[in-house]
């Protein structure tokens, strides 16, 4: 079984939301778990999507209340470690796919690529490494089928997405 971390702004668009879910209904469907922040946002409409298609959701929770979490989570863990929890995350997944976001993702996205864990971009921070660099890159998916596919090709591969 594979875990793929959704991580994404806390607070987005419509749109986002949409998309959000629509990753989230892709990776139930894919039979894989769903692992992110358990807050709002993004998380929360991931989560959902993958509750709706029969999926498992994790949240990975910032504090130390299980109350924290969103209603759409399968399972809360509550960390105590505030944002040290994103090192949790990344750690946790296969493959993550990043939506929107702010500076908490943009770290989530830097600590899976430290751990040589395949990140997939939608509507997300744009970045590289430098010219001559071995290190991987964050790759960008058009839309939600595509971003779980290239997650899912990149774990298959043990190793980096490529679009």
């Amino acid at each position: 079984m594979f875990y793929i971390g959704v991580i994404g702004a806390a607070r987005c668009s419509p749109a986002e939301l949409e998309l959000a879910e629509s990753v989230g209904r892709q990776i139930a469907r894919a039979g894989a778990v769903l692992v992110c922040g358990g807050r709002g946002g993004v998380m929360e409409a991931a989560a959902r999507g993958a509750r709706i298609e029969g999926g498992v959701s994790i949240g990975i929770l910032p504090g130390t209340q299980r109350a924290e979490a969103n209603p759409e989570l399968t399972y809360a863990l509550p960390t105590g470690l505030g944002n040290a929890r994103n090192a949790v995350i990344a750690c946790a997944c296969d493959a993550l796919i990043a939506i929107t976001g702010g500076y908490g993702t943009l770290s989530e996205i830097g600590l899976a690529l430290k751990m040589n864990k395949p990140v997939v971009g939608l509507r997300t921070w744009r970045i590289s490494p430098p010219a001559g660099s071995v290190l991987p890159p964050l790759v960008h998916a058009d839309n939600a089928e595509q971003a779980v596919r290239l997650a899912l090709q990149a774990i298959a591969r043990g190793g980096q997405a490529r679009k």
